[in-house]
């Protein structure tokens, strides 16, 4: 059976929810960031008011509500591929967040062939799971955490192409959470916010925010839609996907 891996040592961070903690009981731990209100507005909703919206319109949506340097990921986290044609590199989502931590495990090195495998299969079952798998709804986005480096993971994967893991888990790193707040990128991601990437990387909207983001967000791109579409009437070009009222766009396609 094939398995999913978030990385070996600090490289890797995706989307994600729900809380295993492997260190302390639950009520010897001290929460000050309070979880994200996600009864307000559905994530259905979310969905549709993001559907379409480039990371420059949400970004410049967030400048709008008052949010200026918040949420842009790391430049460095990109798509580690790009449809030119269909824009298949976009995606939009919610946040579903992990935390991986470096190992403080003492390991046998090295161990007998059968003995490794066993090691393995514990590690993976006991130390290093993937408990959020079973959490992940249509529209969900997995963010990982691994010690500060990260990735976002929907289809394609976005991450640090010299960050990007090598190596099985085991042996190199630990669960230590589930839906809990992360740092990805230099970006705060709590579960339940909404996650935009496309050609220009990865922005992280506050889920308090995300509707009156979303409004703005939405009025930019149709500005600039309106304007590059007269740019290419007054050439002469057919008008494409990128200028179309209504249709997606990607800030990779200029006149």
């Amino acid at each position: 059976m094939s398995r999913f891996r978030p990385a070996s040592v600090p490289t890797f961070a995706l989307l994600l929810a729900g809380l295993v903690a492997l260190s302390r009981p639950a009520a010897a731990q001290q929460q000050y960031l309070s979880p994200p209100d996600t009864t307000e507005v559905s994530d259905e909703r979310l969905l549709e008011l993001y559907d379409g919206l480039r990371v420059a319109d949400v970004s410049d949506g967030m400048d709008l509500v008052g949010l200026r340097n918040v949420g842009l990921m790391d430049p460095r986290i990109q798509s580690l591929w790009k449809d030119f044609e269909k824009l298949n590199h976009q995606f939009h989502g919610i946040a579903l967040t992990v935390r991986y931590v470096p190992h403080d495990r003492v390991v046998s090195n090295p161990m007998p062939p059968d003995s490794f495998k066993q090691w393995k299969g514990r590690w993976y079952d006991e130390v290093s799971p993937e408990p959020f798998a079973e959490k992940i709804d249509p529209g969900s986005v997995v963010v990982i955490d691994a010690s500060g480096d990260g990735a976002v993971e929907e289809v394609p994967v976005y991450l640090n192409p010299k960050k990007r893991g090598r190596g099985i888990r085991p042996g190199r790193n630990m669960l230590e959470s589930v839906n809990r707040p992360i740092e990805v990128g230099g970006a705060l991601v709590q579960p339940g916010d909404v996650i935009v990437a496309d050609g220009d990387g990865v922005i992280v909207v506050p889920r308090e925010h995300a509707v009156e983001v979303a409004r703005h967000a939405c009025e930019v791109l149709e500005g600039d839609k309106a304007a590059r579409r007269r740019l290419y009437e007054r050439l002469g070009r057919p008008l494409d996907q990128t200028v179309r009222p209504g249709e997606e766009t990607d800030e990779g396609d200029e006149p």
